[in-house]
């Protein structure tokens, strides 16, 4: 079962640094060239140059590179009292208020370290495969600077918020710590330090499944790094290694939006709309849906308003035209044939159907770039205009039920098949592994 303990976080000490909006950032993979620079000139402490250090020259052995250099510094902010260590444990409650669609959300939950359980052997389950280049990095940050400066996002079960609840009451009239990040969500934090309610949190979680949200590679980095930096066996079990820092969040919480994401694909044979339906033959049905990038509004809109993960909205560039494209029976059983390693609620998922059926069998495309993954139509109509993507498609997101259903049942989604809006931050608490 999921066990949570409190810890003594490290946290920014707001007398040294100031506003705590100054050296915080989003996780480290959705950081880009640009934004990283842009918190580079934030301030020098911003915890950018902790989860994603830039490259120097000079960087060419183990004694100097973008992770030990990681590590010193956040050796030296301690020492210099930019940094400071929670005087008790705590769990860390953590409230994110953005908008979305024009309306105002919150989501809630809140930070602890949880005990780790490789996927397969305990009550903490993955939905998303993972890739081994992002798992190495990590690991090699982790190691050197021996914390998780990041969190990993998992959903658990609690239709009636009895464990939020509780943190919500005792930090009823207290004053939180708050930044304000590049997007404008507004993150809240509050330490809970009081043993009897983390106590009965801690009980509230135990018998209760975690999915994991977001985080996947730093999950996995976890249990790899207990394995091979401890490698003798001899561990205690209160040894923080045992633990990762999981934010946690009820999968009904209302605050809880999962966006789409959309991907622009490279590499795909140039096609009109019409050699495309060919393509697609008995397996989908189609109809045509508009000239222009501009009309993936349209396009999305209808797909959105359906809510069917079986229809997909896709996108030639040589004739610039949209298709909406529904599966059939004759997908379906095409798709079963193609995908019998997977079971039925893993080949429903319009992810799924994208890429197994139409990328990889029926147009053939098997050794593609990675695609380009946009969250907003916007995006989509930007990316294009520039005409670089010669195939687009709009999918449904999958869907927090699908995350409890697929992961139960032992499967794990295609990439991407979630985007958690917003991202959690890093630097609001970092936790110690030594």
């Amino acid at each position: 079962m999921p066990e949570i303990q409190a810890f003594r976080g490290i946290r920014y000490d707001l007398g040294h640094v100031g506003s705590l909006s100054d050296v915080v950032a989003p996780p480290y993979d959705v950081i880009g060239p640009e934004l990283q620079e842009e918190l580079y000139k934030k301030h020098p402490c911003n915890v950018v140059r902790l989860i994603l250090n830039r490259v120097e020259p000079g960087d060419d052995d183990e004694a100097n590179n973008r992770y030990t250099r990681a590590a010193r510094f956040l050796k030296n902010w301690q020492s210099e009292g930019v940094l400071f260590t929670e005087a008790d444990p705590a769990v860390y409650v953590y409230h994110q208020q953005f908008s979305y669609a024009g309306v105002m959300h919150t989501r809630r939950g809140f930070m602890a370290r949880l005990k780790l359980s490789p996927f397969g052997q305990g009550q903490v389950f993955p939905h998303e495969q993972t890739m081994s280049g992002p798992k190495i990095d990590r690991l090699m940050l982790t190691a050197v600077c021996r914390a998780n400066l990041s969190q990993v996002f998992g959903l658990y079960p609690n239709p009636a918020h009895e464990a939020q609840n509780l943190l919500e009451d005792a930090i009823a009239g207290s004053i939180p710590v708050e930044a304000t990040d590049h997007l404008g969500v507004v993150h809240r934090l509050w330490p809970v330090t009081d043993v009897s309610v983390i106590s009965a949190v801690a009980s509230l979680l135990g018998p209760k499944p975690v999915f994991i949200a977001d985080g996947h590679h730093r999950y996995e980095t976890a249990c790899n790094y207990r394995e091979q930096v401890y490698d003798s066996g001899f561990l205690s079990k209160e040894h923080p290694a045992n633990f990762v820092l999981m934010h946690l969040v009820a999968m009904e919480d209302p605050g809880l939006i999962v966006l789409p994401t959309q991907r622009l694909f490279r590499g795909v044979p140039l096609m009109t709309s019409d050699e495309l339906r060919a393509k697609l033959g008995d397996c989908f049905t189609t109809r045509p849906a508009g000239e222009g990038p501009e009309l993936a509004r349209t396009a999305w809109e209808e797909i959105q308003t359906g809510r069917d993960q079986a229809v997909l909205g896709l996108f030639t560039q040589k004739d610039r035209r949209w298709l909406i494209a529904e599966l059939t029976n004759a997908g379906r059983a095409k798709l079963a044939e193609l995908a019998k390693d997977h079971n039925q609620d893993w080949r429903e998922l319009g992810v799924s159907i994208l890429h197994r059926l139409v990328i990889e069998n029926l147009l053939r495309c098997t050794d593609l770039p990675k695609p380009q993954y946009v969250h907003l139509i916007e995006e989509v109509i930007d990316g294009l205009a520039t005409g670089e993507y010669p195939l687009a498609a709009l999918v449904m997101p999958a869907t927090v039920d699908h995350i409890r259903t697929i992961s139960l049942g032992g499967e794990r989604m295609p990439a991407k098949s979630t985007y958690f809006y917003p991202k959690l931050l890093s630097g609001l608490v970092i936790n110690p592994l030594d």
